[in-house]
């Protein structure tokens, strides 16, 4: 359900995104990462770390303010490629997932394992925080941010 929801959260942003010259886009505001794009590229690069740590991947942490696409219609199509691939990952893991837990060294070289259920409620609730802040960097351009109520995207 989560990763439906996330799927579509995000169509429903970058789909508002997409409506911004290229200077709104980037424009510096208050909030993490300081614009739009870069919060994108952190959302993406969180989603990035966890999915590959969930996957036995990549247990160490890259910077968090790395910038993956340097222009929207790459990232845009990055992400709806990559939502796909959440929603893929998720649909075929089995309960199994849940006994787990992962190691890793966060970006400030800190040492952590955590159960599964904690880290994907994370991973999650991630976006989401995220998002919101855009939805509100949104809120001070021409173009209207768009409902992210998941009660109203799962069940329209």
């Amino acid at each position: 359900m989560l990763a439906r929801y996330n799927r579509i959260a995000n169509e429903r942003l970058y789909e508002k995104c997409a409506q911004l010259d290229s200077e709104e886009y980037r424009k510096q505001r208050q909030g993490s990462f300081g614009s739009i794009h870069a919060l994108l590229n952190h959302i993406m690069l969180g989603d990035r770390i966890w999915i590959s740590r969930l996957q036995g991947g990549t247990l160490t942490t890259p910077a968090l303010n790395a910038v993956l696409f340097e222009n929207f219609p790459e990232l845009h199509a990055a992400r709806k490629e990559f939502d796909l691939e959440i929603e893929t990952f998720f649909a075929n893991a089995g309960p199994e997932l849940l006994t787990r837990s992962i190691a890793y060294t966060n970006s400030k070289g800190q040492h952590y394992r955590e159960e599964l259920p904690l880290a994907i409620s994370h991973m999650f609730n991630h976006q989401t925080h995220h998002r919101g802040q855009i939805h509100v960097m949104l809120s001070q351009t021409p173009v209207p941010p768009p409902s992210l109520d998941m009660h109203r995207i799962i069940n329209p």
